[in-house]
């Protein structure tokens, strides 16, 4: 009789072993498809050549985000191919177009006579145009330290900016600020590369 119960029991139990791997075999295994645009060669990182929105990038810097040579204003010096000439730089420095750079003697933060002419020029198109404001930039030669020529190039700025006032033009449309030898127009080391380095700038904003 156990006997009898015995292979009962193993046939009912084969029959649920089988019937469970008959119910599973019907499932069939779905193949991965790439979608468009997800093949990516090995190596590369996910974000490669991708953008993220908000990330800095240099065609969508905003003015506060521009490298030094892109000018503090909305008419600032733009290095494209005609304003990378010689002659365009000896004639407006990084000034605005509509303004004129004046330039100093060695070590010397005093308005040469002979720059009297282009900063009452400056002076004249600001107080023709109310709504303009400059920023004067004050620029040194090489010669002497970093700090030296940080400090000359502000007192040039600051010297400018005195003028401008005297000739009528209210201080609080002008800022100061200096690159000492920071940023030369001309990267020569002779004597009149020095002289063109030596220059106060002027950028409308």
């Amino acid at each position: 009789m156990k006997t009898v119960l015995t292979r009962l029991l193993l046939i009912a139990l084969l029959s649920v072993s089988l019937a469970f791997i008959g119910g599973c075999g019907k499932k069939s295994l779905e193949t991965y498809q790439p979608k468009a645009g997800d093949n990516m060669p090995e190596g590369k990182s996910l974000t490669d050549g991708a953008r993220t929105p908000g990330s800095i990038y240099e065609e969508n810097m905003g003015p506060d985000q521009e490298g030094l040579d892109a000018g503090s204003g909305q008419n600032g010096f733009d290095a494209n191919a005609e304003q990378n000439t010689d002659a365009y730089k000896r004639k407006y420095g990084r000034s605005s177009k509509e303004m004129l750079p004046i330039y100093f003697n060695f070590d010397q933060a005093t308005i040469r006579n002979d720059q009297i002419s282009r900063i009452e020029a400056n002076a004249q198109y600001l107080k023709d145009n109310a709504a303009s404001n400059v920023v004067i930039e004050g620029n040194c030669d090489e010669q002497g330290t970093n700090e030296y020529n940080l400090a000359l190039g502000e007192r040039r700025a600051i010297n400018a900016k005195r003028y401008l006032v005297e000739l009528g033009v209210d201080e609080f449309r002008i800022r100061t600020t200096s690159y000492g030898e920071e940023r030369p127009l001309f990267s020569g080391q002779n004597d009149d590369d020095y002289a063109q380095n030596r220059r106060d700038d002027f950028i409308l904003e």
